[in-house]
């Protein structure tokens, strides 16, 4: 179980890197959460307050596919899935925000999916 003070910890890190880490319209930002069983992904444009983009892992098309698999293969269908709807939107490029999570594990494999995809960070 996660202590408090890990959550501390993480919303600490969390505001640091959104001191550094801004999204605007021509580069929105692409932020992760993860919760115990599932990961959420949004695409913010922060100049307008507005989300332009989401996927999670919780979408039927994610969870049909990901039946008996791990976390980290979801976080990488959610990557794909999450850079698929962005150049559909013509959004080619994103600032990663890792919400305050280590790169590696979920959070890095769904960044490489969705570079895969064709997503630029």
């Amino acid at each position: 179980m996660i202590s408090d003070r890990s959550k501390e910890l993480r919303i600490r890190r969390k505001h640091a890197i959104r001191k550094r880490v801004i999204g605007s319209t021509e580069r929105p930002r692409m932020t992760v959460f993860k919760s115990a069983r599932h990961t959420y992904v949004q695409v913010i444009d922060d100049m307008a307050g507005t989300t332009l983009v989401s996927a999670s892992s919780l979408e039927k098309d994610v969870r049909k596919d990901l039946e008996e698999k791990k976390k980290i293969d979801a976080a990488a269908k959610v990557g794909e899935l999450v850079a698929e709807r962005c150049l559909a939107k013509k959004i080619d490029k994103v600032v990663f925000d890792r919400n305050g999570y280590a790169y590696h594990g979920r959070v890095a494999k769904l960044a490489d999916a969705a570079r895969a995809k064709g997503l630029k960070f």
